[in-house]
Parts: structure tokens; sequence; C-alpha cells
């Protein structure tokens, strides 16, 4: 049984294009599997940015949010400890992602929220 969600935990970036197929290969068979391995790791799942386009006071609008990264990891933690754990350490250490990814990675962002509730 999946454990209670207290935290979400987001990781957003850029890949150069060159490694964009890379990145989707080693994040989807290696990075997220063994995240999911993770003590206190409930889910862990991958998004793309996509044009927005919505009815804002009114009128339709196309929002375009400048800077923005175009990945993002979206993971469901039991807790905020899970990511200062030797499981967590060793997992995002793994497998090719440090050397083959992470060093053409770029406009990273890290956030940690917690549940209202």
């Amino acid at each position: 049984m999946a454990g209670k969600v207290n935290y979400i935990f987001t990781v957003s970036m850029d890949v150069d294009a060159d490694k964009e197929a890379l990145l989707n290969d080693v994040y989807d068979n290696e990075h997220i599997p063994l995240i999911l391995k993770v003590p206190g790791v409930v889910s862990a799942k991958r998004y793309k940015v996509s044009p927005l386009t919505m009815i804002l006071g009114g009128e339709r609008k196309t929002i375009v949010m400048e800077g923005e990264p175009a990945y993002m990891a979206v993971y469901e933690l039991e807790s905020a400890d899970v990511l200062v754990s030797e499981a967590w350490a060793n997992a995002v250490d793994a497998g090719r992602w440090p050397t083959q990814v992470r060093p053409f990675t770029r406009n990273r962002r890290h956030v940690l929220r917690k549940m209202l509730g």
C-alpha cells in the first residue's frame, strides 16, 4: 500500500537539444525506476511544458511563460527527510544520469511543497 503523501518535490530543467532523446531514455528507464525504490517516495511522474490557452477574466488568452523549463518531474513524498536519505543520494547519482545527462541540463529548479490540511 502506498504511503501518505505529505510533500511534493518538483525538479524542472531544460536540456541541450542534442541530448533530449538521451534525457528521456535515462529518465524513463533508469532514473525514475531508481527513485521509485527509495523508501518514502510514493510516486514519480514526468511532464513537458505545453502551450497554454485559457479563459481568464472572460477573455480567451494564450499565456507564454518565458524562461519556464521544458521538463518537470513531480515526486510525491511521505516526508521531506526522503531528500536527505542515503537511499535518495544513491538513487540520484546512479546510472547514466550524473555523467551523461546532468551536465547538459540548465535552468534547473528544485521546489519542495508541503501539503496543507
